[in-house]
C-alpha cells in the first residue's frame, strides 16, 4: 500500500471500481478502509455506485460513523456496518458489504457456505449467519442504527465473512488487497459450490486443507498478484478512475482505454501501429 494518505485513498478508490467491475458490488454496497494514520477512524466513499467511485468521493469518518467534516453529499446509510465492525475488531483493516447474485442463494435459503476449493479457503472454516428479524422484527433490511451493527458484529465474531439472511454478506480483511481477494473468491467459492452441488454430494475442503491454503491465499506476494490482474482487467475495461494510472501506464507513457472503446468480449482492442 502506498506511504500517503492521498495514495492510500487512491486504492481504496480503485478497490471499489475492481469490486464492481467483477460483480461482486452494483450499484449498492460500499468499501472502506480504517484510517492508516487513525485506527479511531475509517475512509469511506459518499453515497455512489461503487464502480464509478473516484479519489474525490472518499470521506473521513469517526468510529461512530459520523463524518469527520460535514459533508456536502450524500452518505451511505448502512455506514454503521463498518463502524461498528471497526470498533469490535482491532485487527480489521478493510470492511466490504455486497449483495452479489453468486452469494444471495445461499442468503435467501439459509444454506452454508463452504470452502469447495483452495482459492475459496480464504473464507474461513466458518461463515455464520446473522438474520436481524431475530433481534429487531420487521425493518427494510438496512443496517441503519448503531445497535443493529454492532448485533452483526457480534455475528460476525472472529470469523471473516458473515452472511445477512434475505440480504447479502460482509466481508473483513487484513488489509484492502486481502479484502478484496477474499471478497471476490467468496463469490467463486459459492459458484462453484452451487454449481457442483447439482452433481451430487459435496466434498469440500478439510479443515486442516483449510487453514493451510488459506494461509497461502492471505500472504502479500498472493494479495499483490491477484490485484494487478484484476487492475489490469479494470484498465482494459475502460473504467480505471479518472487521474490515475498504473506505474506501467507511466512507464509507457501510455493513456488508459477510453470507456466505450471495447470489443465484443467486452475488453478495449489494444492499438497498433500502422506500417507504412
Amino acid at each position: 500500500m502506498p506511504n500517503s494518505l492521498r495514495g492510500v485513498i487512491e486504492q481504496l478508490a480503485l478497490a471499489n471500481r475492481i469490486l464492481g467491475h467483477e460483480n461482486v458490488l452494483d450499484a449498492f454496497g460500499h468499501v472502506s478502509l480504517r484510517h492508516p494514520d487513525d485506527p479511531g477512524r475509517y475512509l469511506m466513499a459518499r453515497s455512489r455506485s461503487p464502480l464509478l467511485v473516484e479519489p474525490g468521493d472518499i470521506l473521513e469518518f469517526t468510529l461512530d460513523s459520523e463524518p469527520v467534516k460535514p459533508p456536502n453529499a450524500r452518505l451511505y446509510s448502512e455506514r454503521v456496518i463498518h463502524g461498528e465492525i471497526y470498533k469490535a475488531r482491532s485487527d480489521v483493516a478493510a470492511i466490504c458489504h455486497h449483495h452479489a447474485p453468486a452469494v444471495m442463494p445461499f442468503c435467501i435459503t439459509g444454506k452454508r457456505i463452504v470452502p469447495v476449493l483452495h482459492l475459496g479457503a480464504a473464507i474461513g472454516e466458518e461463515v455464520p449467519f446473522w438474520d436481524q428479524h431475530d433481534e429487531f422484527g420487521d425493518t427494510n433490511l438496512l443496517v441503519v442504527k448503531p445497535e443493529e451493527g454492532r448485533s452483526l458484529a457480534r455475528a460476525l465474531g472472529g470469523n471473516s465473512v458473515v452472511l445477512m439472511k434475505r440480504h447479502g454478506a460482509t466481508v473483513v480483511g487484513a488489509s484492502l488487497r486481502e479484502l478484496v481477494s477474499r471478497s471476490i473468491y467468496l463469490c467463486w467459492n459459492a459458484d462453484y459450490q452451487f454449481r457442483a452441488a447439482l452433481f451430487g454430494e459435496l466434498q469440500p475442503l478439510y479443515a486442516g486443507e483449510i487453514k493451510l491454503a488459506s494461509a497461502i491465499n492471505v500472504r502479500p506476494s498472493a494479495a499483490e498478484r491477484t490485484w494487478e490482474y484484476w487492475s489490469a482487467r479494470l484498465e482494459a475495461s475502460g473504467l480505471w478512475p479518472p487521474g490515475h494510472k498504473t506505474k506501467a501506464l507511466r512507464r509507457r507513457g501510455a493513456k488508459p482505454a477510453r470507456a466505450g472503446a471495447r470489443t465484443k468480449s467486452g475488453v478495449a482492442p489494444r492499438k497498433t501501429k500502422r506500417r507504412r
